[in-house]
């Protein structure tokens, strides 16, 4: 009577393989490809997929951009502060002209904007 039992269990066991292995082989191709499906779209749009690398990218490069200019504007800036520091011209022109400063003996006359005559480049013929 065991040994009746464990062939029975030995049978159930070798027909639940036969039965994975024709499932296998009815579906697998199917399943497997499904699989690849999910990967390949989870490696396109996924959040570390293609799609957010080239976004990163493209934000990488903006701020390199922007980096690249404000290091341009940064030399500009150097520079005239040295000439403001230095340049006598530059800084009594900056006197006269914002702050309304004159050399002692110089009279300052100002014309309101109204009372001036217009200038030849904004008069149209």
């Amino acid at each position: 009577m065991g040994s009746a039992k464990l062939k029975n269990t030995k049978q159930k066991k070798a027909h639940a393989e036969q039965e994975l292995g024709a499932w296998l082989r009815q579906y697998g191709s199917t399943l497997l490809g499904l699989l690849l499906l999910a990967l390949l779209v989870h490696d396109i749009f996924g959040a570390h997929g293609y799609l957010a690398m080239r976004r990163t990218q493209q934000e990488i490069n903006k701020v390199k951009a922007g980096i690249g200019q404000l290091n341009k504007e940064n030399v500009q800036l150097e520079e005239e502060v040295k000439e403001l520091k230095s340049d006598p011209h530059k800084i009594e022109k900056i006197a006269r002209d914002e702050l309304g400063l004159a050399r002692p003996g110089e009279v300052i006359i100002k014309i309101p904007q109204s009372q001036q005559l217009p200038q030849a480049s904004s008069v149209k013929p």
